[in-house]
């Protein structure tokens, strides 16, 4: 069992920028509302560039979700631990990395 995702929770993209997570869960709370695979998670301050000659910004702005929880969901949404695997896409839709979790809800425990 891993550490539950909620509003609250602390992501990073692989070169800093910081995660917004911006739930429609009203239902289900641990310290704040959990997130679920249906939320949004945008990304600011990603200062990473294509190493092109002259370097060209491409900072990461959504995480999509690849793994999410298998046996928990809330309103029919999977739920997101840090045992969920998740991708950082720049705006092209390009995968730039994976997600970083700092923190979680750790009195909440899902699967």
């Amino acid at each position: 069992m891993a550490g539950a995702l909620t509003t609250a929770s602390t992501l990073q993209c692989p070169h800093g920028g910081q995660v917004q997570i911006v739930s429609s869960n009203t239902k289900v709370t641990a310290d704040a509302a959990l997130a679920t695979s249906a939320d949004t998670f945008t990304i600011s301050g990603c200062p990473f560039q294509l190493p092109t000659p002259v370097p060209v910004p491409s900072p990461c702005v959504l995480v999509q979700w690849l793994v999410p929880d298998k046996k928990v969901t809330v309103g029919g949404n999977a739920t997101l631990s840090d045992a969920s695997s998740g991708l950082c896409l720049a705006a092209t839709g390009v995968p730039q990395g994976p997600v970083q979790v700092a923190s979680t809800q750790s009195a909440v425990k899902t699967q």
